[in-house]
């Protein structure tokens, strides 16, 4: 996906993830106050400058959540199982952004891709 040079400059966490991704077919898209990897549609991890977001599935919600720097994931005060943030120290060296990334990769890789809807055509009165 291109990337805007401005977009780096903001939050220099893009380039490491597109590096961290390199020679894998992904797609970036604005979420959750940041940038969000999808791996065939399915979102991989999010980026923001509160730190990584990374969807490692049920199963390996509670492990994940035990490593240094992690916690549940919460949105509008709600806990997000299977999916874990990570804050800016447990993402500082290159090996703990491949660790992360590859927990992701491992659940993300179990679902099937996603197909964009297609759009419905509004009904004019």
């Amino acid at each position: 996906m291109p990337k805007s040079a401005s977009d780096s400059t903001v939050d220099p966490m893009l380039d490491r993830l597109r590096a961290a991704l390199a020679g894998r077919d992904f797609t970036e898209q604005k979420m959750f106050g940041g940038t969000c990897f999808l791996v065939n549609g399915n979102m991989l991890v999010g980026t923001s400058k509160r730190g990584l977001l990374v969807r490692v599935g049920k199963a390996a919600h509670e492990a994940a959540v035990a490593r240094p720097h992690a916690r549940v994931m919460e949105m509008g005060g709600r806990s997000m199982e299977g999916y874990v943030h990570v804050a800016p120290e447990g993402t500082a060296t290159k090996a703990d952004l491949g660790g992360w990334v590859d927990l992701a990769l491992a659940f993300v890789g179990t679902l099937p891709p996603k197909s964009k809807p297609a759009k419905v055509a509004k009904k004019r009165a």
